[in-house]
């Protein structure tokens, strides 16, 4: 068996593309990882900005500022179950976006929803180191971790790239036993968090006492400058949102019947996460549980201080953070599935290379992964893998495609007049977009300044690249077409051109073959040293034998090289060529050695190939460049 084979699965056929499809218990961890893990990250990003306010802030505001995410989280579960059903075949923002509100208004979703995928694999990767350097902080291996926290990182990308490589099916498999035990612990530790809380009347007894917060800080934050702390805390939240879409952009890998499946994933992802974030935050308030400074040598997540204070640093502790680090590593894999999926939709509408739509030999849309992967790799090196450096970049992307989506809904709808009860789905969607579009409109402004404005600029630029990408295609497309006939007038056998540094077999092919195409055959010898090697061959290896046949004489014509270069004379000579002769087509014939390994590729020149790029760039439509490989 080959060793590819083990490690990427057999190749499939197109006929096995069914056996690929997946229930909703393998699509909980293939397209909710992302949503389930947030709660890992969301209440720490905002209790990272109420920092300031101390424990009073964590204790007055924390609950209702997640009351009003997970609101919203609801509005938007309602309005993408609609999405689904009106969507079987896939109802991401590009789809929906493009169909309902225009091309420019699906661009905007497409940009958004690339950036958001490339944070979300580079954010959960981050997110999952963060919660191992946290395990062992109190440890002597705890510095260490800190200081390889991106080397860390990206051995984790290129571990969930490989898995992926495997197939969507496959990979809901691997990754189903860390989701599961990332749930059950969570909801364990919120679990027994609650019932001591209640048990002792609101003031539980921490196993493993939280780090102090900040003293009375009230006087320092009122007015305006409260309300703009307390919209920042509330935006930062806002990146347990991120994962709502997973579910709509993959509609299509679900078995049948498509809609019902991938609604029971989006209402089971929807639910537990409802569950996760609000009882983590109140278990947080009720053992005072405040954010660290990330930056300081001795941090910890909250997520860790939590655990550790309900069920203290036994082995329960560390299998929480184990799963969690696990979990959040994998959550990256929501991006995987969906970047591939989307990046074909843009492709099929021109406004991406068509690479992306090509399936590979698992039936995967390979391209796109690669993309991912490195482009992913590229955010985590800039930013260090550091999660609060990644934290006010996300979300917005993910806002903006929720709203146009919503939007786009409403659109649909309003021009499905036979859709029963159409006024109400009107009506959701539309809550749905007003909603998503205030949140969008408090993420610019309260994380500007912090990083928004990044991605504010790559949106634009990501829009005029594919728009580039389109008019190529458009062009292409109008010089290529033919709808006429074969034309069979003012055919002529083409001038034939030979580069040749010698004599031996491999030119000799090439000799045969350019005589076979035509009886004008020019062999072009670039002689820098004054030995003219060929011409002293040339008689008796070519002109006598091919006088012996009555053939048509080929030409050697030398030209000389004063400084040594090579492939510079050869191209003047072509074009001069192609000036003298313009109504006749030349065909280059290039010889080359083809060997058996592809390390002896590193033991000959390449001169070949850069010559028939070169003849590419600076040759038109009557240069024909063939190559005549000779097999070592």
């Amino acid at each position: 068996m080959k060793v590819f084979d083990v490690l990427f699965g057999r190749p499939l056929s197109s006929d096995e593309s069914h056996s690929i499809q997946i229930s909703p218990a393998v699509g909980i961890p293939i397209f909710g990882l992302d949503g389930l893990t947030s709660a890992a990250y969301g209440p720490e990003a905002a209790m990272t900005l109420l920092i300031p306010l101390g424990f009073w802030g964590v204790q007055h505001y924390l609950l209702p500022i997640f009351g009003l995410i997970l609101t919203l989280l609801t509005i938007l579960y309602f309005s993408y179950r609609q999405t689904i059903e009106a969507y079987p075949n896939g109802g991401g923002s590009f789809t929906v976006a493009s169909e309902n509100l225009g091309d420019k208004a699906g661009l905007f979703a497409a940009a958004a929803l690339m950036i958001d995928y490339v944070l979300t694999a580079a954010v959960g990767i981050s997110a999952g180191v963060t919660a191992l350097v946290s395990a062992f902080q109190e440890t002597k291996y705890g510095p260490q971790l800190h200081q390889h926290q991106l080397l860390m990182c990206l051995v984790i990308l290129t571990g969930i790239a490989l898995v992926n490589m495997r197939g969507v099916k496959e990979t809901g498999v691997v990754f189903m036993l860390p989701t599961i035990l990332f749930v059950g612990t969570l909801l364990a530790t919120i679990g027994w968090g609650v019932f001591q809380a209640l048990m002792t009347h609101g003031h539980p007894v921490a196993h493993y006492a939280p780090p102090s917060p900040v003293d009375n800080p009230l006087h320092k934050f009122a007015g305006w400058l409260l309300v703009y702390l307390l919209l920042k805390a509330f935006s930062s939240g806002c990146a347990a949102m991120t994962g709502v879409e997973a579910v709509s952009n993959g509609v299509t890998a679900f078995k049948e019947p498509r809609s019902h499946n991938a609604n029971v994933t989006l209402t089971v992802i929807i639910g537990i996460l409802i569950i996760l974030l609000f009882g983590l935050s109140y278990v947080a308030r009720a053992y005072g549980v405040t954010a660290m400074d990330p930056n300081a040598t001795s941090y910890q997540s909250v997520l860790s201080i939590e655990v550790s204070a309900v069920f203290g640093r036994q082995w329960f502790y560390f299998l929480t953070m184990g799963s969690v680090l696990a979990a959040l590593s994998f959550s990256a894999n929501t991006a995987f599935a969906d970047f591939p999926r989307m990046a074909r939709a843009i492709a099929g509408q021109d406004y991406l290379p068509h690479v992306f739509l090509l399936r590979g030999r698992r039936l995967l849309f390979s391209h796109g992964i690669y993309a991912l992967t490195t482009l992913t790799a590229v955010i985590l090196i800039i930013f260090d893998g550091v999660t609060d450096r990644l934290i006010p970049l996300y979300a917005i992307g993910a806002f903006l495609a929720f709203t146009l989506s919503q939007a786009g809904m409403v659109r649909h709808w309003h021009k499905t007049l036979d859709a029963p009860h159409r006024h109400v789905k009107m009506f959701v969607n539309g809550l749905g977009a007003v909603a998503t579009g205030i949140t969008l409109c408090v993420l610019l402004f309260s994380k500007f300044l912090e990083g928004a404005w990044v991605t504010a600029i790559l949106v634009p630029l990501l829009i005029a690249a594919m728009m580039g990408v389109k008019r190529h295609y458009t062009r292409v497309r109008a010089e290529t077409i033919d709808p006429t006939p074969l034309r069979l007038t003012g055919l002529a056998p083409p001038i034939v051109v030979i580069p040749m540094a010698g004599w031996d077999k491999v030119t000799e092919k090439a000799m045969r073959f350019g005589m076979l195409m035509s009886p004008l055959v020019k062999v072009v010898h670039v002689d820098s040293d004054d030995a003219d090697a060929l011409g002293k061959v040339w008689e008796q290896m070519v002109l006598i034998p091919v006088r012996e046949h009555q053939m048509a004489l080929p030409e050697l014509v030398t030209v000389r090289s004063s400084y040594r270069n090579i492939l510079t004379p050869l191209i003047d000579y072509v074009m001069e060529l192609e000036e003298e002769f313009p109504g006749r087509k030349i065909a280059v014939l290039l010889p080359e050695l083809v060997v058996r390994h592809w390390w002896e590729y590193l033991l000959h020149g390449q001169r070949v190939q850069l010559l028939k790029l070169l003849l590419l760039l600076k040759g038109n439509q009557r240069i024909v460049v063939v190559n005549i490989p000779w097999y070592l």
